[in-house]
């Protein structure tokens, strides 16, 4: 018998006299011979006995098979405007007319770079995205380079 084993041993027959000196007979919800860790020892104080081994493994079992998880939702649709890859699909999102300012074209590039940035798209769309932000840049930065050096302001990033 190890240590431990006959400290709960000594434990065990202390709650059991314990119990017979109340009035009560000694807990014998375990079979004789079969030791249980749980069997027969009260609770913090509380003076009720934990329960034994079998009505733990009997409360678990009657617990059941874990619930079916819920379904994983469907994946989200990619948004629409990075599908759109050709070079006038874009200049019709950009709306350019050739009459903007260059302070309008920078806003209109900005806004347009809040929407498309490949950072911001869905990994299997960073290359449309990537495509998108070069042909936009390249239609704004030729825009303004028609509009002309009389225009007031230089390109900027």
């Amino acid at each position: 018998m190890s240590v431990f084993e006959s400290v709960l041993e000594r434990l065990r027959q202390e709650a059991d006299e314990g119990m017979s000196k109340e009035g009560t007979a000694a807990d014998s919800r375990e079979p004789a011979g079969r030791r249980s860790p749980s069997g027969g020892f009260t609770g913090l104080g509380t003076g009720a006995p934990f329960v034994s081994g079998r009505q733990a493994d009997a409360a678990y079992r009657e617990i059941g098979e874990p619930a079916t998880p819920a379904p994983a939702p469907p994946p989200e649709a990619p948004p629409p405007h990075l599908l759109r890859i050709a070079p006038e699909e874009i200049a019709a999102d950009l709306a350019l007319t050739g009459k903007e300012t260059v302070e309008a074209l920078l806003a209109r590039r900005r806004a347009f770079a809040r929407d498309n940035h490949p950072d911001r798209a869905p990994a299997a769309l960073r290359a449309n995205a990537t495509l998108r932000m070069k042909i936009a840049n390249m239609l704004i930065d030729e825009t303004i380079r028609r509009s002309g050096p009389g225009s007031g302001a230089k390109a900027e990033r």
